[in-house]
């Protein structure tokens, strides 16, 4: 064939008629790319890690569930409340009674027993915990007559707990925490008189092996720790004024006790002077009479300032401050008013364990009416009553309120 005969289309230049672009071979080497990149985010890792956290989500969801049916249940079935209350009563009278709660129970739900006995100490109510199988080996010693059992069994089948029964006290009260809804099939109560047998249901929607495909103890356990939690702070408010009080006495140590001296709120013994630790005050010279001068000199070598002119009488620092302006320090202390030398009589008391701003209130309470601003003003001495009833310090009122609530 001829060159004549060649279509231009099939010519080819053996050389570019242009020179290329700097850009060309980075051109080139872009367009030999794959047309999308990896999908990285569909591969097995991430895929992974999304059922990671969807199976703990329908684990959260599973027990969240467990929970607020256990909470309906609670709310409206009677016999469940009736339950709560009879068990709440009977663990307090043993406790009221020097016995103790003893706690039972194996595997997860012993674990959870376990904890229910550490929340019940922490609130003074002497608990412990007996494991079924060790309970046949001697520890059944450890109950006794004033006690009450409590036993967590999710299946109320238990073989251990069902084993250790025939060997306890025929009258000693028994709590059960399980699934079931009625006693009369709860096999814990075969063979136990009616009355001394307490039922707490703690059931769950739906069974573990059903929800999660294995039947690992976990909403059975939930319900159990949220219900002898629940035990737990009901036998607190019903045997103590102030439970936080006494569970702060318990726990002293750790970030729980750390906060508890933090929040502690001051109380009026705390600021108060001892009674004992006052100088009473002695004449210098050999007259029977103490003068002024006296008070002020034995004023001068009290620690807080306070003096006491005889066992029955007081004299505040401010009312020093005050008689050291006179001119007249020979004076007799006999002669100084009954404002300035307080009698005993005329302490205002307040007891110890009152807290300063409990004291702050009752004061500014009373004194919105006319006789209370007669008794509750400048000067007054508040006599701190302790426990056996005796005055064992003293605070000026002063120290309580301001000038500024003392003039209204």
């Amino acid at each position: 064939m001829d060159e004549s005969s060649t279509t231009p289309w099939q010519h080819r230049p053996t050389q570019p008629s242009m020179p290329l672009s700097p850009y060309a071979k980075l051109q080139e080497s872009i367009l030999r790319l794959p047309p999308t990149p990896p999908d990285f985010f569909d591969s097995p890792d991430k895929k992974r890690d999304d059922e990671t956290i969807r199976l703990a989500l329908h684990v959260l969801k599973t027990e969240r569930d467990a929970l607020i049916n256990l909470h309906d249940l609670y709310l409206l079935d009677q016999a469940a409340q009736d339950g709560f209350r009879r068990a709440v009563k009977c663990i307090a009278k043993a406790s009221q009674q020097g016995g103790r709660a003893i706690v039972s129970g194996v595997g997860k739900s012993g674990k959870i027993g376990q904890k229910f006995v550490a929340t019940l100490n922490s609130f003074g109510i002497r608990s412990s915990f007996l494991h079924p199988t060790e309970a046949m080996h001697g520890d059944l010693g450890m109950i006794g007559l004033n006690d009450a059992l409590i036993v967590l069994t999710y299946s109320g089948t238990t073989k251990e707990i069902l084993s250790m029964l025939p060997f306890l006290p025929a009258g000693l009260p028994m709590v059960a925490v399980t699934s079931h809804a009625d006693s009369s099939s709860c096999p814990l109560f075969s063979h136990r008189p009616s009355s001394s047998c307490i039922l707490l249901p703690a059931p769950i929607p739906r069974s573990e092996s059903d929800e999660l495909g294995v039947p690992a103890p976990t909403s059975s356990t939930t319900t159990a720790l949220a219900l002898t939690d629940a035990l737990a702070l009901a036998l607190a408010h019903r045997l103590h004024p102030s439970p936080l009080a006494v569970f702060h006495s318990y726990h002293p140590g750790g970030a729980i006790g750390a906060s508890a001296i933090q929040s502690k709120p001051r109380l009026i013994d705390d600021i108060a002077v001892r009674v004992n630790d006052i100088p009473i005050v002695a004449p210098w010279d050999s007259q029977d009479q103490s003068t002024v001068l006296d008070a002020i000199l034995t004023a001068a070598r009290s620690a807080s300032g306070w003096v006491r002119p005889s066992s029955e009488t007081i004299i505040a620092p401010r009312q020093i401050q005050r008689i050291g302006r006179m001119s007249d320090l020979a004076r007799s202390i006999r002669l100084l008013g009954s404002g300035t030398v307080i009698e005993k009589g005329d302490w205002i008391s307040i007891e110890a364990a009152n807290s300063v701003q409990e004291a702050h209130d009752w004061i500014i309470r009373m004194r919105q009416s006319e006789r209370g601003k007669t008794f509750l003003k400048r000067g007054t001495v508040l006599g701190i009553v302790d426990a056996q009833q005796c005055v064992s310090g003293v605070v000026e009122i002063e120290e309580i309120i301001s000038d500024e609530e003392l003039s209204e």
